[in-house]
């Protein structure tokens, strides 16, 4: 069985104790980390390294930037999504992992905010999901068991969230950025958490205002979407959720997906 995680971590600086205290606890052997807020030479690999992972980043001084973290052999990283040569934000990055009789393509993403409404912001997130889409399509030509582990910053459906009123105008919800995030699923990617359960009230954030974690006006915006590959050997998909009460957390928790590599 191989575990990957989704994980906002909001700073990995700011919160490299709780990250340390999680992997240590119940260490996925893949963790893929967005907004890590650092640039590679300045992220602590170190800690990382010393609890067995191999660290791949790609960085951005003081916001955005993600990483993986594997237990396994990690090759082939490739930051930057393709499709724009003139875009400079770190929020794409793809490795392949070495597992008992072949490889798990792995990317972290980081997907636009997208807020607010009716400005180059929003704009921006729109292209940038449809490069991603793009690039998601042609990787099902390798047809390899595949991971899309990220922030998406979209709440894809009603059920998804506390109150749909609540972030009607935000971009999260927009019928826009639905609508791409559903060309996952209509290209052949199963979403992982949906596929194990339906149950409404299933969050990955919780905003620091207001008594959001102690209400639970959560969102669920922390997707792990599957090739068809992956989505054969799904066995579970859970959401840590018990890390949001710990000490100086993240607004996000670990969403984990275990896949049984080993199955015909």
């Amino acid at each position: 069985m191989i575990r990957v995680a989704t994980w906002n971590i909001n700073g990995v600086k700011a919160r490299i104790d709780t990250a340390l205290e999680w992997l240590r606890q119940d260490g996925p052997e893949i963790v893929c980390l967005q907004e890590i807020k650092s640039v590679d030479e300045g992220f602590p690999r170190e800690p990382f390294e010393a609890i067995g992972y191999n660290v791949a980043t790609h960085g951005q001084k003081g916001f955005n930037g993600v990483a993986i973290l594997s237990k396994l052999p990690l090759e082939d990283v490739t930051p930057r999504l393709p499709g724009d040569d003139d875009d400079v934000q770190a929020r794409f990055i793809e490795g392949i992992v070495s597992v008992r009789g072949g490889i798990l393509r792995v990317v972290s993403l980081y997907l636009p905010n997208g807020n607010p409404i009716g400005t180059e912001k929003f704009s921006y997130k729109l292209a940038w999901m449809k490069r991603f889409n793009a690039h998601a399509a042609a990787r099902l030509a390798l047809e390899e068991p595949l991971v899309l582990a990220g922030d998406y910053n979209v709440i894809p459906e009603p059920w998804d969230c506390h109150d749909p009123k609540v972030w009607a105008g935000d971009a999260l919800f927009q019928p826009e950025s639905r609508a791409a995030f559903r060309e996952l699923a209509a290209l052949g990617y199963t979403d992982a958490l949906r596929a194990c359960t339906d149950a409404a009230g299933v969050y990955s954030f919780w905003d620091y205002q207001a008594g959001a974690w102690q209400k639970n006006h959560g969102i669920r915006i922390d997707h792990l979407m599957l090739s068809p590959q992956a989505a054969d050997r799904l066995t579970g998909c859970e959401v840590v959720k018990h890390v949001r009460a710990w000490e100086k957390p993240s607004d996000h928790v670990p969403v984990v997906v275990t896949l049984d590599l080993e199955a015909a």
